[in-house]
């Protein structure tokens, strides 16, 4: 490039050009932090995995969502800001010299044939420690496929004079298959509504168990049940008894004996840990940890408990 060239260049290059550049490549990197989510979320449904799953399979929600959020939103930014370039690029293509473009590109390339090599090596160190699962293998798979078509595509257009035409058919292709992986990603983790009566549901059984627990407290102190859930109130401790966040109304409670009494919901959402999974949708799992006692099925539900003295023993004296 001669002088004058570099003189236009350097004229043009103004905090507008710096910033698209910047704002393409952060966007890139986050679409593609959220696509490669979205696919192992994705595997982790189709290919479910006891060890993995058995302890807490709700903790996957989290991902999916940030993935899906990140894809609706900074994906198009990404187009966006792409398209802008590209248009400035094909009425001048003197600015595909700017050095801060060159800069971002080789160090996308760079990063992205880093990730290449630390995916295959991940790959042989799984293969060597026996993890040679189809799991295992997609998600390696999900890593090689993203960070590949990042590489081919950047270098490929860091050693064109002017952008390449077919650069649009890339773009529609790419946003085909990112628009075909949201429409998966809400339909594993459902709709906002669904989720919203999942989160009622899950506090519910919450602050059940805080009741149950500061019944039993109660039980331990004075050797009988409360009367009521208001006997449970404590100004000095600031304990107040929950109510029920959806319908905003007391929850159930019936004294059944001198040790046993009975809780009682209204739930959205059937709940079976034993059968359930994270994506099924009868029965559901909760994102909390709860144990098989808090089974439920649709509608009114009540919950029988029995204090056993033995591991529950009053606090003032000793149990034989």
């Amino acid at each position: 490039m001669n002088n004058k060239t570099q003189n236009i260049v350097g004229k043009r290059n103004l905090p507008k050009e710096v910033f698209l550049h910047l704002l393409a490549m952060i966007t890139l990197y986050w679409s593609a932090i959220g696509f490669i989510t979205l696919l192992f979320q994705c595997v982790n449904y189709l290919v479910p995995d006891v060890l993995a799953d058995n302890f807490y399979p709700g903790r996957y929600l989290g991902p999916l969502r940030f993935a899906i959020s990140s894809l609706i939103i900074v994906f198009p930014v990404f187009i966006l800001t792409s398209w802008i370039l590209y248009k400035s690029y094909m009425k001048d293509s003197e600015k595909r010299e700017f050095k801060l473009r060159k800069w971002l590109l080789y160090f996308t390339i760079f990063t992205a044939a880093l990730i290449i090599i630390g995916d295959l090596v991940r790959v042989i160190y799984g293969f060597l420690g026996g993890e040679i699962t189809l799991r295992f293998i997609l998600k390696a798979l999900s890593v090689l496929f993203v960070a590949s078509i990042i590489f081919g595509y950047y270098i490929d257009d860091v050693r064109r004079e002017r952008p390449s035409k077919s650069a649009r058919y890339f773009v529609w292709l790419a946003s085909f298959v990112v628009l075909i992986a949201i429409i998966g990603g809400f339909l594993l983790a459902g709709s906002p509504a669904e989720q919203r009566l999942l989160r009622f549901d899950e506090q519910k059984i919450n602050d059940l168990q805080n009741i149950q627990a500061n019944i039993i407290n109660y039980w331990q102190r004075k050797e009988k049940l409360p009367e009521t859930l208001n006997d449970l109130k404590d100004s000095i401790a600031g304990y107040g008894v929950p109510i029920d966040p959806q319908t905003k109304k007391s929850y159930e409670y019936v004294v059944k004996g001198d040790l046993s009494f009975e809780l009682c919901a209204v739930f959205n959402k059937a709940f079976n840990k034993a059968e359930s999974s994270l994506y099924t949708q009868e029965p559901i799992y909760y994102p909390g940890n709860f144990s098989e006692s808090w089974n439920h099925g649709i509608g009114r539900v009540c919950f029988e408990r029995t204090i056993d003295k033995q591991l529950y023993p009053p606090l003032n004296k000793k149990i034989d």
